[in-house]
């Protein structure tokens, strides 16, 4: 089996991923966005990291796209009895994996030690790496000013409309070397159907990460990306509606543009098939199939293609040319 790493957040990255370990096994690392990371309640909360992680653990709530499934709110309903908003749930069983995050983080641990050890304790057969130890929020520029992501995503239902998007912090984040190693080790490199902006945006921010993924694409190491809107919108999240207000094409072309400068490749649904010539003249092979993956075979189907895709497009190393 190749072995592959996949840059993803949020509940389109995690599906894919679920693919990819049903094929590979340990043979998947995913890069997860930490951008989205907060504290509530005094707990230090990982929203991405947890949706890709209970996925691939087969924890996940199917239904809800978050959190565990099968769970149960009374700590939330408490606290709204105490006249606390509990605009942001977390279930009873959930809390248990933050309470036990943050004393470890409070002992002293770094994140990627907490990630990997919580990884081995809920049963997940991948690697997955946060993509920096060091502190990046991701913040929105509204007309109501600048809002702190979940506020915008989850307290404001995504209504405010993006004006701008930025990375607190990620000028001074840098690579851990979990992620470099597993870059470097890469067979195939697949930037997951996520939202672009604020899922795959922040893990390409980090300073030192393109230069790692150029260097792996000289290494002949294929990079290839899923779109995550399908016919103008996106499956799930703002995506779609965050690409037209930053005056981007909210399509899979629009998504292909954006990561265009990092890829060889691009995977889209078939009901965008007339939107490959358009990708095509960007610079990319493109690859159409049916993206949805609606249960377990559809995740495996859609992974086993995405990576025959990327082995298709592997090249030999580049030279440098003599002096």
């Amino acid at each position: 089996m190749p072995r592959v790493v996949e840059l993803a957040g949020g509940v389109g990255g995690a599906k894919l991923a679920d693919g990819l370990q049903a094929v590979l096994g340990p043979d998947l690392t995913v890069i997860v966005n930490t951008g989205d990371d907060f504290v509530r309640h005094g707990l230090t909360i990982w929203p991405d990291h947890d949706t890709v992680a209970y996925t691939l653990a087969g924890l996940d709530d199917a239904e809800r796209g978050w959190g565990l499934a099968d769970e149960t709110w009374h700590v939330m309903d408490a606290l709204a009895r105490l006249g606390e908003d509990p605009w942001f749930r977390l279930g009873d069983r959930d809390l248990a994996t933050h309470l036990w995050r943050t004393d470890r983080l409070r002992e002293g641990w770094r994140p990627t030690e907490v990630a990997r050890q919580l990884q081995a304790r809920i049963g997940v057969t991948a690697t997955v790496l946060p993509m920096t130890d060091s502190e990046v929020r991701t913040e929105i520029g509204t007309d109501e000013g600048w809002l702190e992501f979940q506020e915008y995503f989850v307290h404001r239902h995504q209504t405010p409309e993006v004006r701008e998007v930025r990375f607190r912090g990620v000028e001074t984040a840098a690579p851990t070397a979990e992620v470099v190693a597993a870059i470097e080790a890469a067979d195939l490199v697949v930037i997951g159907p996520s939202n672009p902006i604020v899922s795959i945006g922040p893990i390409l921010a980090i300073p030192g990460l393109t230069d790692l993924l150029a260097k792996a694409r000289r290494a002949g190491t294929p990079i290839v990306a899923v779109s995550g809107i399908v016919g103008g919108r996106a499956l799930k999240g703002p995506a779609d509606r965050m690409l037209t207000s930053l005056g981007r094409e909210a399509t899979a072309a629009g998504v292909a543009a954006l990561l265009a400068p990092h890829l060889d490749g691009f995977a889209l649904d078939t009901i965008d098939a007339d939107l490959e010539p358009e990708i095509a003249h960007l610079g990319l092979r493109t690859f159409a199939t049916d993206t949805i993956m609606s249960d377990d075979d559809a995740r495996a189907r859609v992974a086993r293609e995405t990576i025959a895709f990327a082995e298709s497009l592997r090249r030999p190393a580049s030279v440098p040319s003599a002096s």
